[in-house]
């Protein structure tokens, strides 16, 4: 026979997962891997259907020139909310104050021929969670019991989150590692290469010139 608290703690625990899936992820993200030509500027939107929600943004630029790309945020009333110029990478969080499309420009104007690969993720969610809106509204007995673990996974995906963010970073971060080791071999490779040719056109250039001193010494004895 089941018990009635056993029958309490699974109707619970049904009832917290089925209210993180409703409210835990009330955010419409997007992320985008896209890459910019010289003199290139793409534009992203993303719609808020209400005042007073949560806009970020992150981007991080992976291959390309100096890893530097100019990044605008322009609000519905075309008012810009957010400027930056040469960054390399950025996670913002702004405050939709307006409803309507929000415009999310990445620019490579400065480059002359130099491609740049850039990962984004934009996303648009609630500030306020409908769980906690109202500290007066909690629950008492079972209902606090739900409240508590609807908090833990709230909790949870928010670290879930942080730590995304974090590989997103080690990734960037090993990325011009490796372009940066690539550039150094690719210099030392050319270096060697003009150094090698330097001292085979010197030689040939000294044999010519003894020679020429030796042919010459012959025919003024004559």
């Amino acid at each position: 026979m089941i018990s009635t608290r056993t029958l309490s703690v699974a109707m619970l625990a049904l009832t917290a997962l089925f209210s993180f899936s409703l409210f835990a992820t009330p955010a419409d993200a997007t992320a985008l891997t896209y890459r910019l030509m010289a003199h290139e500027k793409a534009c992203f939107y993303a719609w808020a259907d209400i005042p007073r929600k949560k806009v970020s943004i992150y981007f991080a630029v992976q291959s390309g020139g100096s890893f530097d790309i100019d990044v605008e945020v322009i609000n519905p009333s075309g008012k810009k909310m957010l400027v930056l110029e040469k960054e390399r990478q950025g996670d913002y969080i702004l405050t939709a104050n307006e409803k309507g499309e929000y415009t999310f420009c990445f620019s490579n104007d400065m480059s002359t021929f130099a491609e740049k690969t850039v990962d984004f993720e934009i996303a648009v969610e609630n500030e306020i969670r409908p769980a906690y809106a109202e500290t007066t509204n909690k629950g008492k007995g079972p209902q606090a019991q739900t409240d508590a673990m609807d908090e833990s996974l709230f909790t949870l995906s928010g670290e879930l989150t942080k730590i995304d963010r974090m590989q997103k970073l080690f990734k960037s971060r090993e990325n011009r590692n490796f372009s940066t080791v690539e550039s150094t071999d690719s210099r030392i490779f050319w270096f060697s290469l003009t150094e090698s040719t330097m001292i085979v056109g010197m030689s040939m250039f000294q044999v010519y010139v003894v020679r020429t001193f030796f042919s010459n010494s012959r025919r003024t004895h004559v």
